[in-house]
Order: structure tokens, then sequence, then C-alpha cells
């Protein structure tokens, strides 16, 4: 594992020691590494959905296309 050394003011630092001993974290490294998972997977989802709205349009999500959903569920079941 590499190993990164970050600069905080004292205001920053405050409120991640308090968040690492409120939240239940053994040390700010693992805060601070739980924030950039997150970041990673908003940046993920965000990818998605803008990826999504560039799409060709598709049938829309009605109560018709529910009910498919729930007979195809039902038939793989039985």
């Amino acid at each position: 594992m590499s190993t990164m050394n970050i600069s905080l003011p004292d205001a920053l630092k405050s409120f991640v020691d308090e968040q690492v001993n409120q939240r239940g974290y053994g040390t700010s490294s693992e805060y601070v590494r739980e924030l950039i998972r997150k970041d990673q997977d908003r940046q993920h989802l965000r990818s998605l959905l803008l990826a999504g709205a560039a799409s060709a349009p598709a049938a829309p999500a009605d109560a018709d296309y529910f009910e498919s959903l729930r007979a195809r569920v039902r038939n793989a079941q039985g």
C-alpha cells in the first residue's frame, strides 16, 4: 500500500478527528479511504447516468412494462 501525506488546516483536521471518533473508524486514513471510495462510486454513477441520458429513448416504464417483468419472473420461477 502506498503512503500519501496531506496537509489540512486545523479546522479540517478537527473535523476529520471528530468523524473518526463518532463513526467508529480506527484511523483518519480509514476515514479518508472511505471518502475516496464514495467519490469513486459517485463518479461512476454519474458516468452511467450521463450515458443513459445520451442514449436513444427506450419504451416507457409504465404499468404494462412492470407487469411484463413480473410475468417473466413468475415464469422463470415456475
